[in-house]
């Protein structure tokens, strides 16, 4: 089992400068403890502070080594040239393995912003990843499609392949992810139960689509490795009062490391490879130090 990270972007701060010191600092943490892999994700015309995927893992990245890291894109909402050329770059930078975590997407809001519609996004989804796959190659490319470009091509090229891990919960998006991706990141809402029933699908979709069983099948877990039972149960009636995020709280993750890690194992023995964090925890302090004991939790499955 490997364990990474998915930074959080958002931080209700009236300092700017603030949230963005926050990020570096939980990398840190997440490199001293040994953590597997690192990301950030994709969010657009948000109300609060939200620090943005490219510049921010341009600026992560000099806190990280040869591990996994990668950024999350909603494909519908980015223009497959933009796109291609960010990940591009970014994956020279990196030292490792770069993973474009991918999505469709939601919100109206941030659709219209970006100038998309939002009724297409399965279809701009398809076309974005096909023509990224083939820019980064080396390809030129031209689309008459849910956008018009021609003739596009790129440089510098990404100096390994990049893994594309599609995000999905829904049967059908499940299947796209079988039939288009490297590997699957299923999602954080889902309880250990509902999270078994959609590996079955996922397995059936890969069956139905001739595609082998990867050697990376991933899940996101909103989670905080408490200093103390005591730790926890406070933090657990935190959640439970003031609700997270419109979660099932079976589907969070809140425990000493031991009781974590006993968590983190349940998934592994679904099928499930890797366990990607978020820190749920708003408290600077509380996250950075749930971030440190998670190189406890690592320990166990060493």
């Amino acid at each position: 089992m490997k364990i990474g990270i998915s930074i959080t972007s958002a931080y209700q701060t009236s300092d700017v400068r603030d949230g963005a010191k926050q990020m570096i600092a939980r990398t840190r943490a997440a490199a001293g403890a040994g953590l597997d892999s690192l990301f950030v994700g994709d969010h657009h015309v948000v109300p609060s502070p939200y620090y943005q995927n490219t510049p921010m893992m341009g600026r992560l990245l000099a806190e990280w080594d040869e591990r996994t890291s990668g950024a999350l894109f909603l494909l519908p909402l980015w223009n497959p040239v933009l796109a291609a050329e960010q990940i591009a770059t970014l994956s020279c930078i990196a030292g490792g393995k770069f993973v474009m975590q991918c999505g469709l997407g939601t919100g109206k809001r941030q659709f219209n912003a970006m100038g998309t519609n939002i009724k297409y996004r399965p279809s701009s989804f398809e076309q974005s990843l096909e023509c990224m796959r083939a820019l980064w190659s080396g390809e030129s490319v031209s689309l008459d499609g849910r956008w018009q470009f021609s003739e596009a091509k790129i440089s510098p090229l990404p100096p390994a392949p990049v893994d594309v891990w599609i995000g999905a919960s829904a049967p059908v998006a499940i299947d796209r992810a079988a039939r288009m991706g490297d590997a699957w990141l299923a999602d954080p809402s889902m309880t250990l139960a509902q999270a078994e029933a959609a590996m079955d699908v996922y397995r059936s979709a890969l069956s139905k689509h001739s595609k082998p069983v990867p050697s990376t099948i991933a899940i996101r877990r909103d989670i905080y490795v408490a200093e103390s039972n005591d730790d926890a149960l406070e933090v657990k009636g935190s959640i439970e009062n003031s609700g997270y995020r419109g979660f099932d709280p079976e589907a969070l993750v809140i425990g000493d490391a031991e009781l974590v890690a006993e968590r983190f194992r349940a998934f592994e023995r679904l099928g499930y490879t890797d366990i990607i964090i978020r820190n749920l925890h708003q408290d600077p302090e509380k996250a950075v130090a749930s971030t440190e004991r998670l190189g406890i939790v690592r320990s166990f499955f060493d």
